[in-house]
């Protein structure tokens, strides 16, 4: 009988990075994916609790599975990621329908629990003993296979290259649940990419919690821009991207790769977080805007033709209204191209949490939140405003509802239509022909106008 598996993932690139990979082991057991939870005799939910929103969301999905395990035992249900973290132990008591748990990025215990089930036909209550940090980042066989409905038809994947973070934001809960920075081997990272490329991805991105510090966990080790000068080389490989930066990392040499390596894309996410130094510095990001503000210059003054993304976090304790009104007063001068803006969660373990009360009330937290979203609306009706009548570049990605669509080097969305011809995973040239804040519209040289509804 064919054995399948269900994932259920919620939370950042990084979460996603890591399903793909489950996903990639599963399959090499011969498991399929199956199109729902309730059929599958595996159920893997991996995690995230940057907010408590998304905690509370996996939490009602681990005990909505609760009676499909009582109803059908052989039911193998795992929970990976953040809510595990590196000291789990205390939620194999909480979930005692779960076999296993599995911290971040480390898809082995699921994978030794199903070959000892197989194998050694080993008790049921088997539970992967989690270590006090994280297992260090294996050597070898690390090429990734996709799944068979990605094979071939995925065109962007994203690559972890360092797993963890040393720095302790005050607001962050991750370095506690991922554990310190651990960089992969360029050879390493080399091999997934060109496994990717042969299964037919044409972009990649480049993860790390701060992608810049790439490297500085191995003596003497290779940085960033080393592995983008090496990816820049592979055949077949067109594109490629990184994120998150962290001010206080971004280096002249990293801005030159990207100038000068032509398959780096003029995209840079380096957030922020606040515009107010006095919270920048209860935050603990190392710098204030005077450095954030001298950092965007020198990056335009390298990088004519980019665009920049930021992270901002509204309602942070003891946030007043003076100082939320700087942070949208920086924003109206930066004029940056992307701002994801998030209100302020506590969460348990971190030092914002231990220190500050959360009081900016939910309700100021959703006007703000609005207040800047409706700022960078109008920022991005400008900025995408000056690319009406250009011709850019895209890399198609898919098509949905009878359009194509995909990015421009600056990471753009644009859509064109054309049912003549198949352009997932190829380069095109488009001229802009309607710009909005949130995407693009373009066509195929001699073709009309897509039509605006």
């Amino acid at each position: 009988m064919t054995k399948t598996y269900y994932l259920w993932t919620i939370g950042c690139q990084m979460n996603s990075s890591d399903s793909q990979r489950v996903a990639s082991e599963l399959e090499k057991l011969g498991y399929h994916c199956a199109p729902n939870y309730r059929e599958a005799d595996v159920v893997v939910l991996n995690t995230c609790v940057v907010r408590q929103s998304a905690e509370d969301k996996a939490t009602g999905f681990l005990w909505t599975l609760k009676p499909y395990k009582e109803n059908r035992p052989d039911k193998v249900i795992a929970l990976m990621g953040c809510m595990v973290g590196v000291k789990g132990h205390k939620l194999a008591k909480a979930f005692p329908h779960v076999d296993v748990f599995m911290p971040p990025s480390e898809p082995s215990p699921l994978i030794d629990y199903l070959l000892a089930r197989q194998g050694e036909q080993e008790s049921l209550a088997y539970r992967y003993q989690l270590q006090d940090e994280p297992s260090p980042i294996q050597e070898g066989n690390l090429s990734l296979v996709l799944p068979f409905h990605e094979r071939n038809n995925l065109v962007a994947a994203h690559v972890p290259i360092l797993y963890g973070c040393n720095h302790v934001c005050t607001y962050c809960i991750i370095p506690s649940r991922r554990g310190r920075e651990r960089s992969r081997s360029v050879g390493e990272i080399v091999n997934e990419v060109r496994s990717l490329v042969t299964q037919g991805v044409r972009e990649v991105t480049l993860l790390g919690q701060i992608v810049d510090r790439y490297g500085y966990d191995v003596p003497d080790g290779p940085r960033l821009p080393d592995v983008l000068r090496v990816l820049n080389d592979l055949e077949g490989l067109q594109r490629i991207r990184f994120l998150t930066s962290h001010p206080n990392y971004m280096t002249s040499e990293l801005l030159e790769a990207v100038a000068e390596l032509p398959k780096v894309c003029e995209h840079i996410e380096i957030p922020n977080q606040s515009g107010d130094d006095l919270i920048l510095e209860q935050m603990k990001r190392d710098y204030n805007m005077e450095n954030y503000c001298h950092l965007i210059e020198r990056i335009r003054a390298r990088l004519s033709e980019l665009s920049i993304a930021t992270d901002i976090i509204v309602g942070f304790p003891g946030e007043t209204e003076a100082q939320f009104q700087r942070t949208l007063d920086y924003l109206a001068q930066l004029k940056l191209d992307v701002c994801h803006v998030a209100m302020y969660s506590p969460r348990s373990g971190t030092v914002s949490a231990k220190l500050w009360p959360d009081n900016v009330p939910a309700e100021e937290k959703k006007r703000r939140l609005n207040a800047v979203n409706q700022l960078q609306e109008q920022i991005l009706i400008e900025i995408n405003g000056r690319l009406l009548g250009r011709t850019m570049e895209i890399l198609v990605e898919d098509k949905q509802r009878g359009r194509w669509q995909g990015r421009t080097r600056t990471n753009k969305l644009v859509f064109f239509e054309d049912d003549d011809n198949n352009w997932k995973g190829q380069l095109v040239n488009l001229e802009i022909t309607w710009t909005g804040p949130w995407s693009l519209r373009g066509t195929l040289p001699g073709r009309k106008p897509l039509k605006v509804e």
